[in-house]
C-alpha cells in the first residue's frame, strides 16, 4: 500500500504547477489512444502517396484510412488486394504498420527510447504500465527490452522456415519479402498477406506453411507474460534438475489459465470444425484425413484472431459459423497482440458463474481468489464488447444491404481484429467501410479504454455510499 501511495503522490503532484493548480493533461489511456490515431493518421498519408500504389491505381482517402486502420489495428480486412494493388513502397509502410500495432505504439516509443539512451521517466513507466494492462510498475524496463527482442526473434525464426516453401516458389528476393512479410503478419496476428487474393488456400496441404502460421499466431496471442513466465520457469526447472514434466506446476496461476483456456478453445473448435465440415466439398469434405485435421485446427488457431484462411469462410456450414463469431468474441489473450474480450476475461467470468451456481463466497482458479474487482472489470468488458458489436451490427445493415450472416461475421471479425470475412469487405460502400473503420479502431484499444478515457476527471470512488436497493434479476 506505501508504495501504491507514493506512486500517485507523484502521479498527482506530475499534474500539477508550482503553485498548487491542476494542470490540463492527458491520461496514460488517452495517449495510448492518441498514439494509434495519430499513427493510422501518418500511415493513411503515406498509403496516399503515389509511390505507394501502382501504375493505373489510385487510392481514395477512406480506402487508404481503411488499410492503415487494418494494419495498425491488426486486424487484416482489406478493400484492396494487398499483392496487386500496392507498390514495394506501399507494402513496406503497411508491414511497418503492422509491427507497430502488434508490439505497441509504446513499446516501440519505449524501446526506441532505450536504443537512444534516453531516461524512461515515471510517467513513462506508468504509462507502459497502463499499456500492458500490468499491475505493478517494477520492472517494466526490463519487460520492454525482452518483449521487443523475443517478437524479433520469433519472427526472424518463422520467417526462416517460410523461406523454405516461398524462395523455391517465388525466387530470392520475393520469397524473402514474402516470408518477412508472412512471419510479422501471422505473429501480430494481422492475418494480411502479399501472396494473392485467396490468403493461404493454395497451401492448405502445406505442412510447413501450416504449422509455422500457427505456431506464430498461438505464441503471438498467448501474451508476453505467458512467454517470460514459461522461460523462467523451464531455466529454473533445468537448473534445479526438476523433472520437465513440473514445468507447468511451477506456472503462476495466470499462464496456466491462459495455456489451458487457449488449448481448451483450439482444440474444441478444431473438433467443432472438422465434425461440421468433414463432408463439406467446398471446405475439407474433399481432402484427405490429414489434411482435413490440419485445416480444422488451423481454421480454429485463425478465429484467435489472425485473419488468414486456408478455407473458404463463405462455404462454412451454418453450425460453424457459429463457432467462427463465438471463437472470434473470445479472441486471444492479454498483453499480446490479439484481439477480442480475451481468453482470461472469459475464463474469470465463467469461473464467477460457476462459483454462484454452487453457492461459493469466494471465485477460486488454481487456489486463488480472484477480485471482485477483476471479476467487474471482467464483465464490463464481455459487457461492453458485445454491445459495442451489436451497435455497430445495426448500423452495417441498415447502411448496407448484406445478408445477416455476412454482416454479422464481418462486424465480429472487425471489433475482434480477427480480418476473416465471407467477401464482404470490398462491397461495402463508403458508410459500411466507415463503420468497419470505427469498428478495427475500437476492438484494438478497447471499449472500455474508450469510456475511462473521456469519463469525467471528477469523477471519483468512494465518497457517499447508497442504501441497498431491492432488485429481482433471473
Amino acid at each position: 500500500m506505501a508504495a501504491q501511495f507514493d506512486i500517485t503522490n507523484i502521479s498527482n503532484k506530475m499534474n500539477h504547477d508550482d503553485s498548487g493548480k491542476k494542470k490540463k493533461s492527458l491520461s496514460t489511456t488517452q495517449i495510448i489512444l492518441l498514439g494509434f490515431f495519430t499513427t493510422i493518421m501518418a500511415g493513411t498519408l503515406l498509403l496516399m502517396l503515389p509511390i505507394a500504389t501502382v501504375a493505373g491505381e489510385s487510392t481514395s482517402f477512406v480506402d487508404a484510412l481503411f488499410t492503415a486502420t487494418t494494419s495498425v489495428c491488426v486486424t487484416g480486412l482489406v478493400v484492396v488486394d494487398t499483392f496487386a494493388h500496392w507498390t514495394l513502397f506501399g507494402k513496406i509502410i503497411i508491414l511497418l504498420l503492422i509491427q507497430v500495432g502488434g508490439l505497441g505504439i509504446v513499446t516501440l516509443t519505449s524501446g526506441l527510447m532505450l536504443m537512444l539512451h534516453r531516461k524512461v521517466t515515471l510517467s513513462d513507466r506508468m504509462l507502459i504500465q497502463d499499456a500492458f494492462n500490468l499491475d505493478t510498475l517494477q520492472g517494466l524496463i526490463r519487460f520492454i527490452k525482452k518483449a521487443v527482442a523475443g517478437t524479433f526473434l520469433i519472427e526472424g525464426i518463422g520467417a526462416f522456415f517460410y523461406m523454405l516453401v516461398f524462395i523455391p516458389e517465388f525466387g530470392v528476393k520475393k520469397g524473402m519479402f514474402v516470408s518477412i512479410f508472412n512471419s510479422v503478419s501471422a505473429f501480430c496476428n494481422a492475418g494480411i498477406d502479399i501472396i494473392g487474393p485467396t490468403s493461404l488456400t493454395e497451401y492448405y496441404n502445406q505442412p510447413i506453411v501450416n504449422i509455422v502460421t500457427m505456431l506464430l499466431i498461438v505464441l503471438g496471442g498467448i501474451g508476453y507474460v505467458v512467454w517470460f513466465d514459461f522461460v523462467l520457469t523451464t531455466k529454473k526447472v533445468l537448473q534445479k534438475r526438476y523433472r520437465i514434466t513440473s514445468i507447468f506446476k511451477r506456472l503462476n496461476e495466470h499462464s496456466k489459465l491462459v495455456l489451458i483456456t487457449t488449448f481448451i478453445l483450439i482444440f474444441t473448435g478444431a473438433v467443432c470444425i472438422f465434425l461440421f465440415e468433414y463432408s463439406n466439398p467446398d471446405t475439407i469434405g474433399s481432402m484427405s484425413l490429414g489434411n482435413k485435421i490440419m485445416n480444422s485446427f488451423f481454421q480454429s488457431v485463425t478465429l484467435r484472431t489472425a485473419g488468414f484462411f486456408t478455407i473458404p469462410q463463405q462455404k462454412l456450414t451454418d453450425p460453424s459459423f457459429v463457432i467462427c463469431v463465438i471463437m472470434m468474441f473470445i479472441g486471444g489473450s492479454p498483453v499480446g497482440t490479439a484481439g477480442g474480450v480475451k481468453t482470461v476475461t472469459i475464463a474469470v467470468a465463467v469461473a464467477n458463474v460457476r462459483a454462484f451456481i454452487k453457492d461459493k463466497d469466494e471465485t477460486v482458479l488454481f487456489k486463488r481468489k480472484v477480485s471482485h474487482a477483476l471479476i467487474n472489470k471482467a464483465l464490463a468488458v464481455i459487457s461492453f464488447s458485445f454491445m459495442l458489436t451489436l451497435t455497430l451490427l445495426m448500423l452495417l445493415i441498415l447502411t448496407n444491404p448484406l445478408e445477416i450472416k455476412n454482416a454479422v461475421f464481418e462486424i465480429f471479425s472487425a471489433t475482434a481484429t480477427v480480418g476473416l470475412s465471407r467477401n464482404t469487405t470490398a462491397s461495402l460502400n463508403t458508410v459500411g467501410r466507415l463503420i468497419i473503420i470505427a469498428a478495427m479502431y475500437l476492438g484494438r484499444v478497447g471499449p472500455i479504454s474508450m469510456a475511462i478515457a473521456f469519463r469525467s476527471k471528477n469523477q471519483q470512488k468512494g465518497g457517499m455510499s447508497h442504501a441497498e436497493g431491492h432488485f429481482i434479476v433471473g
